[in-house]
């Protein structure tokens, strides 16, 4: 045109030209990656110089004349696993090589750590203890949100489906997921019958390439089961690269070598997800105070709620672990008050694999043992954890929401210098506190002489292993028979008569028997507003192998008397 110059032209990308920047600290040069170079972008450039300063140059050793969509493959999953991890991958790779050289040295994370009883309750259902932290918490429900975490297929339990999509009973084959959303839309409806106030609690629901579409399908075919769409976040997980040497050499895919073979980080990445989406900040606009996490197949998470926020409110707690009690030797883990010898303090789960030999290395040479009830002191951890909202939105922007890590390698032999498959670093959600300072307020709420986790994790074999042992099964029978049972215990403790629950062998795992109730979450959410709604528990009785089923929105009902026996051979 009129009035321009023309100017020599440029190369369309910065260095493409010129790629002995790439192997600045390798002897060995990729060829095939700089054959190549003209032809990739900026964004795939700065990847490829990354993945070589990075030691990772072994990745490209088996690409010849690759074809456009083939490198377009690779670096496109380099890219989403950069940008779905805290620091991206060069992060990954130290955090790795740490690790990695850790395990091989045989570090002892708990080495100089001497643990204590940690802050907390201890409470009896249905005490008057139970009942004051019950009344105190239940003003707070109307400022929770929701988590929980659904990553998971039912394969091991011999289900095809997503693990919410498991029955929590066969009386009304409802499913978990419908379950817990009914509890919130309960929560929802006790608020604007007490305050003329409609609120919306929203549920955040971590997911994986398994079960998110599984679990948006779920959600749509049943209308969301009464909660608004917009009261639903979804938050997948990704994964994260494999790892195949001390060195941190991240592992080709044997099925693509344009591609990387990945595996899960673990639970704890819904810190991250909380964080990285948004989620929590627009949790304390809407004027939230609390985050409560719930597991994927515990039917009984809301029966202790209103305690445990009563709890965290009395106390200050940033962080509420709700345990359960827990046998000496149990295979659960225990929460503990750790102090350094050097000064620094933290309340944290110790696994339950860790506990004998730190409690032998410090304070107590028998190891796990019972104390004087029959019971370990250490308070069971399950995963199930209350925080307040406020204190930990500000901790995940500081952090960015990384968590602690471990790493796991299977060694070939002692020599620790070879893996027998790749692996990967690893993270808990119930580590948390790992990364908060020693002045965080950290504790938990222990609710005993009650029902109150239940999770559905073994199957058929695997209960009737651990039956025969004594265990918990944490099996698809004892998930329904602990249902039925849980909702038994509240009405005894509202003065209802029920017969005793003997021991019964369902398809040969050991569980309680007891009728079968099913009573809706809108009956209500604190034993008060349970024996509220029993006018005269005296005149109820329910018999042996009864059923009753209340069903609906039960928020207006009462109950004045009721006789239940089950028929002769009915069972």
């Amino acid at each position: 045109p009129e009035g321009w110059a023309a100017q020599p032209a440029k190369p369309l990308f910065q260095n493409a030209s010129d790629m002995s920047w790439l192997f600045s600290s390798h002897s060995k040069s990729p060829t095939a990656l700089e054959a190549i170079s003209p032809s990739l972008s900026q964004k795939q450039l700065d990847l490829a110089k990354m993945l070589v300063d990075l030691g990772q140059a072994h990745l490209f050793d088996t690409w010849s004349k690759p074809d456009a969509d083939a490198v377009e493959r690779f670096f496109s999953k380099v890219e989403q696993l950069d940008n779905s991890y805290p620091g991206g991958v060069s992060a990954y790779v130290r955090n790795a090589q740490q690790l990695l050289a850790d395990s091989k040295a045989g570090v002892n994370p708990l080495e100089g750590w001497t643990p204590s009883i940690p802050a907390g309750e201890t409470l009896e259902y249905g005490s008057d203890a139970f009942n004051h932290y019950e009344d105190l918490g239940a003003a707070e429900l109307a400022a929770v949100g929701f988590v929980l975490v659904a990553g998971g297929l039912g394969e091991r339990l011999g289900f095809s489906g997503i693990k919410v999509a498991l029955p929590t009973q066969v009386t009304t084959d409802e499913t978990y997921l419908s379950l817990y959303v009914r509890s919130i839309l309960a929560v929802q409806k006790r608020v604007l019958v007490l305050s003329g106030k409609e609120v919306k609690l929203p549920l955040a629901i971590m997911v994986s390439d398994d079960t998110a579409a599984r679990t948006e399908e779920l959600l749509k075919a049943n209308d969301y089961y009464g909660l608004s769409a917009e009261q639903v976040t979804m938050m997948k997980q990704e994964k994260v690269a494999c790892l195949i040497n001390n060195e941190a050499h991240l592992a080709i895919d044997p099925k693509d070598k344009f591609n990387l073979l990945t595996k899960p980080h673990g639970h704890g990445d819904v810190h991250f997800l909380l964080h990285s989406t948004g989620t929590l900040g627009r949790w304390q606009e809407a004027g939230l105070r609390w985050v409560y996490f719930m597991q994927d197949t515990n039917a009984l998470v809301m029966k202790v709620l209103p305690a445990c926020l009563g709890v965290s409110k009395a106390l200050s707690l940033q962080v509420n672990s709700v345990c359960v009690p827990r046998a000496a030797g149990e295979s659960i883990g225990g929460l503990m008050a750790l102090k350094h010898k050097k000064g620094s303090e933290m309340t944290v789960n110790v696994e339950y694999n860790q506990i004998d030999a730190l409690l032998k290395a410090t304070i107590e040479p028998k190891g796990d043992v019972a104390g004087d009830d029959g019971m370990s002191p250490w308070p069971g951890s399950i995963n199930q954890l209350l925080f307040a909202l406020e204190p930990y939105a500000a901790q995940l922007t500081k952090s960015q929401g990384k968590m602690p890590e471990f790493v796991n390698p299977k060694y070939t032999d002692g020599s620790k210098t070879a893996f027998k498959a790749p692996t990967r670093l690893e993270c808990m959600m119930q580590d948390y506190p790992k990364s908060l300072p020693s002045t965080a307020k950290v504790g938990f709420c222990t609710v005993k002489g009650g029902l109150t986790f239940s999770p559905v994790k073994n199957n058929l074999i695997e209960a009737r292993k651990k039956s025969d042992a004594g265990a918990p099964t944490h099996s698809a029978a004892s998930g329904e028979a602990d249902f039925y049972a849980s909702a038994c215990e509240a009405l005894a403790k509202c003065g209802v008569a029920i017969p005793s629950a003997p021991e019964d062998i369902r398809s040969g795992v050991r569980v309680v028997s007891t009728p079968r109730v099913v009573i809706d979450p809108s009956f209500g959410l604190t034993l008060v507003e349970w024996r509220a709604k029993l006018l005269s528990p005296e005149k109820v009785s329910i018999g042996a192998g009864s059923t009753l089923l209340l069903k609906g929105d039960l928020t207006g009902l009462v109950v004045e008397s009721l006789t239940l026996e089950a028929r002769a051979g009915d069972s």
